[in-house]
């Protein structure tokens, strides 16, 4: 990973994949409240975390852990607009392929 950030290799093809140690994860991760947060982000488009808070009835410190843990997945981005985060989502619908015959799930 140093080579390729210092440019002398070339990422793998699959680098940009997201990918988690097991479908388990991203279940926990893709709970019907933080399914719900992402629809509400995609849908309603709010303008800063607080503004978030009030539409989703979360409270802030909370929402912002979650919001962490979301972008760190791939599922949002928070972009610095006039000094405040705001949220968009940046995934899309997808499927998840298992493998019955090891822990090789991937997301297609």
């Amino acid at each position: 990973m140093r080579a390729v950030a210092r440019g002398e290799h070339k990422a793998p093809k699959d680098a940009a994949v997201i990918s988690f140690e097991s479908v388990d994860a991203l279940l926990r991760l893709l709970t019907p409240e933080n399914r719900t947060l992402l629809a509400i982000i995609r849908d309603k488009r709010p303008q800063s975390i607080a503004e978030l808070a009030e539409l989703t009835g979360r409270a802030q410190p909370n929402l912002t852990r979650t919001m962490r843990k979301l972008e760190a997945a791939g599922f949002v981005r928070m972009d610095m607009v006039k000094r405040r985060k705001v949220p968009t989502t940046s995934i899309h619908p997808f499927t998840i392929r298992i493998d019955p015959f090891s822990q090789n799930d991937r997301i297609v």
